[in-house]
């Protein structure tokens, strides 16, 4: 079996391990400090909102790595079985887990929020890359 985008992939599910950690390192002592109760039957996401916005941005951004990212994985698992293997779509994949990376940081450290939609959209052309590449190679199976 070709590995190569099986290790970008594994990357990106380690860098989301690290965003959960980062986001409880932050979340839990913000709780203890603010002595917050937690209430089960408060509405969802009602009581996080009490939480500092920089507390908050880590949680936010583990949330966004368990929306988009699930199509790159999707991807990299489909030209794993097509028997996808080059340069190209590795750059692909690696680019669009590097620019991932760099999406949490800027979200993490400081919110801008234009440089993270810079980045979000960015990360979006390796992922049409990868989309067209699986469909070239689905189309000449």
């Amino acid at each position: 079996m070709n590995a190569a985008l099986l290790l970008p992939m594994i990357a990106l599910v380690l860098w989301s391990l690290v965003m959960w950690l980062w986001m409880y390192a932050t979340r839990l002592p913000a709780i203890i400090s603010m002595k917050m109760a937690m209430d089960p039957n408060a509405p969802s996401g009602q009581q996080m909102a009490q939480l500092p916005p920089r507390v908050r941005w880590k949680a936010d951004n583990y949330n966004h790595l368990m929306e988009q990212p699930v199509l790159f994985y999707a991807l990299a698992l489909a030209l794993t079985q097509m028997g996808a293997t080059g340069t190209v779509v590795s750059a692909l994949a690696w680019s669009y887990v590097v620019l991932r990376v760099m999406h949490s940081l800027v979200q993490a450290l400081g919110n801008r929020i234009e440089w993270r939609f810079g980045v979000f959209v960015l990360s979006n052309i390796p992922l049409f890359g990868l989309c067209g590449y699986a469909l070239m190679q689905a189309l000449s199976l």
